[in-house]
């Protein structure tokens, strides 16, 4: 019987759901940003599953390290929750309804629509403003894979310049600096 050292790291990699942790929680710790002023551009649970080695974004309590270019969360939405209209600049974000129905709405005004039912699955490019709303009538969960570009560590994403002036105006301008600083910032990504 031949021993291959990999298969003594593969106990290592198994997320619990009961163990998870959304990612809210530890931005307020770590980071000092109100819950409040989370719950104002993103939906209420985010719970990391994986995320890359090194990975300095949002996702970066992911219970498993996996290889560079995919991070992987659970959205947990009560009826009506979202996740507000938002870019990542670099980066696919796509869903999988696991339960409940979600509409997903893209565009500069979320003017395109389309609504996910369970194992329903949709794709959206870099670059391209969406949202995820929980239509239904129970807690909704959506499977989020992220697909940054290559050597990415963190998935800039940018929300609406309101948003962000409220954060500033409520909080200070120190939280939405600190926000910046996880990858979330406000307004249209500048030109390179």
């Amino acid at each position: 019987m031949s021993h291959n050292p990999i298969d003594d790291t593969v106990a290592q990699r198994v997320a619990r759901y009961a163990q998870l942790v959304p990612y809210k929680d530890t931005m307020n710790q770590n980071n000092g940003i109100p819950a409040e002023a989370v719950m104002m551009m993103s939906p209420d649970k985010v719970m990391p599953i994986m995320s890359p080695l090194g990975w300095q974004g949002r996702s970066k309590i992911a219970p498993v390290k996996g290889a560079p270019g995919l991070t992987i969360t659970l959205a947990e939405c009560p009826p009506g929750d979202s996740a507000g209209l938002h870019m990542h600049t670099a980066a696919t974000e796509n869903f999988f309804c696991v339960n409940g129905r979600f509409e997903i709405t893209w565009g500069d005004e979320g003017q395109h629509s389309t609504v996910l039912d369970p194992f329903d699955f949709v794709s959206v490019p870099p670059g391209v403003y969406r949202d995820f709303k929980n239509i239904g009538t129970e807690l909704g969960r959506l499977l989020v894979m992220i697909q940054p570009e290559p050597g990415d560590s963190q998935d800039a994403v940018y929300h609406a310049e309101g948003v962000g002036q409220e954060i500033a105006r409520r909080w200070g301008p120190a939280t939405r600096e600190a926000m910046s600083q996880i990858g979330i910032r406000f307004g249209a990504p500048q030109a390179k």
